[in-house]
């Protein structure tokens, strides 16, 4: 009954964090908009200001808040009780989404810079969020041909999955970074009549957007990297089963385990035991945020 109510306990502590962590990215979101509407030249598509300001709007939006759902999209409990490929298209799709925007915003950027003779690819700004898209392309195009279709070999993905999962925190990090790179510097080659410096209402509000998205980054980097928040391997951490008895492809890893990591002092049920060893066995289609 304790572990039963340790389990409610934690359930609730998820869901308040998710909520959190959904309510910090809409209002980021929200701000992006009102920055670019209320202070800025709306949106447009014609080479002015307008078709600029498309680029922080996308990339909060995909970038930034669609591409942390996608991150922890395995974590959420309902979803335990859905195939493990239905879960790997959500996850695929939404960084799919996300990609998309980003690459809209940049041909944004590079349109608007053209039309009014802006040199390109000059700041740091520039080269880390290019660099940065060009990882979560190739982290996307490896996800799909490794973990989604059916091809690559369990050894390849057990193999893979570390790193893909550390690529795709250290990418979404690296779009936070850049994003407060980008709001730095619009500020202040916007900011001329009154300056940065004078600290206007433009100012406070960028700067409170930019503390918001260091706030999302924070959270979802805590939703995936805690344990105990991992969807439970091969359906809700069956006994180990004898290798082939795997109801899906992939589940042939939850026998890849070494008993030896139980921590035997903390078995509290069988499932437990078995979520315990199945932690060991790396995740390959299993899991795919640490």
């Amino acid at each position: 009954a304790a572990h039963g109510a340790r389990k409610m306990e934690d359930y609730g502590r998820f869901l308040a964090l998710l909520a959190s962590t959904l309510l910090v990215g809409f209002v980021s979101v929200i701000l992006s908009l009102v920055w670019v509407f209320h202070y800025r030249e709306g949106l447009s598509w014609d080479g002015s200001a307008g078709e600029f300001n498309w680029h922080p709007v996308l990339i909060i939006t995909g970038f930034v808040f669609i591409q942390g759902i996608a991150i922890i999209v395995y974590r959420l409990p309902w979803t335990w009780k859905c195939s493990k490929l239905l879960m790997k298209f959500i996850h695929a799709g939404l960084n799919t989404i996300a990609m998309i925007l980003a690459i809209v915003s940049m041909v944004a950027v590079f349109e608007f810079h053209n039309a009014k003779n802006i040199p390109n690819m000059y700041s740091l700004h520039s080269w880390i969020g290019l660099t940065a898209v060009i990882f979560y392309s190739l982290q996307l195009f490896l996800g799909f041909a490794v973990f989604l279709l059916p091809f690559a070999p369990v050894h390849l993905r057990v193999a893979l999955m570390p790193i893909h999962v550390y690529s795709g925190l250290t990418i979404f990090a690296t779009v936070i970074a850049t994003a407060l790179m980008g709001f730095t510097e619009k500020l202040i080659f916007a900011l001329k009549n009154p300056a940065y410096s004078a600290s206007p209402p433009e100012a406070t509000l960028v700067n409170c957007l930019g503390l918001l998205l260091v706030i999302f980054g924070s959270l979802i980097l805590w939703m995936a990297s805690r344990p105990h928040w991992k969807r439970p391997p091969a359906e809700n951490a069956k006994i180990l089963r004898p290798i082939g008895a795997t109801s899906e492809g992939t589940e042939v890893e939850s026998t890849m385990t070494n008993s030896s990591h139980a921590d035997k002092s903390d078995l509290r049920s069988n499932a437990e035991a078995a979520r315990k060893q199945n932690t060991k066995f790396d995740e390959a289609g299993q899991r795919s945020t640490m």
